[in-house]
């Protein structure tokens, strides 16, 4: 008897709906790997088996579901390693960028700094030569001229203060002549009184 070789019925609607759950399974998985590759999230068996709500055993014992991860992968991978390229080159094109206005800003501080020594000589050479003329006797001399002004002035301000003291008084005393003068001529116009 053979009968393995004729599948009964009750065997042949199991293989059919194991087929069938079998392709519904990977048309999960392909829709899964489409969703990750439209939000450009990363791509793992993991990550699949989550979204297809399938086991990650089947996704490695299917060899379908196997080549279209394998395959999805390496699309990442080629992604992944396109962008990072393409970083590398913006992070090396504004390092580029940072480095030359570096070396500007370098060049304008070295043609500050010679500008700033050079006006730095010429005031030194300005403060020799002031120096130069002016011997020590020439600053003793300068010095003592100095203070006896000093004297000169103080002296003067104290005859002029006792100056001013003076001419008070002689005001205040010419005042009261004015009036003295004043009674008198009354008392002169009018002698009955």
């Amino acid at each position: 008897m053979n009968t393995a070789a004729v599948p009964t019925p009750r065997t042949a609607a199991a293989l059919a709906a194991r087929r069938q759950g079998t392709e519904a399974a990977l048309q999960s998985v392909r829709e899964a790997i489409a969703r990750l590759q439209r939000e450009k999230a990363r791509v793992s068996v993991a990550a699949i088996a989550r979204r297809a709500d399938v086991s990650r055993t089947f996704l490695y014992d299917n060899p379908e579901a196997g080549a279209a991860i394998a395959s999805a992968m390496a699309e990442a991978g080629e992604r992944q390693t396109r962008m990072l390229a393409q970083q590398d080159d913006e992070h090396e094109a504004t390092w580029r960028e940072r480095a030359l206005n570096v070396e500007d800003v370098l060049k304008a501080a070295h043609i500050e700094i010679r500008t700033q020594r050079t006006r730095i000589s010429e005031l030194l050479g300005q403060i020799r030569d002031l120096e130069a003329e002016w011997t020590d006797e020439t600053i003793h001399r300068i010095t003592t001229e100095n203070t006896t002004l000093k004297q000169r002035i103080r002296q003067l301000t104290a005859d002029n203060r006792t100056l001013d003291e003076r001419l008070k008084a002689a005001r205040s005393n010419l005042r009261f002549q004015d009036r003295r003068i004043a009674d008198l001529e009354a008392g002169l116009a009018d002698p009955l009184s």
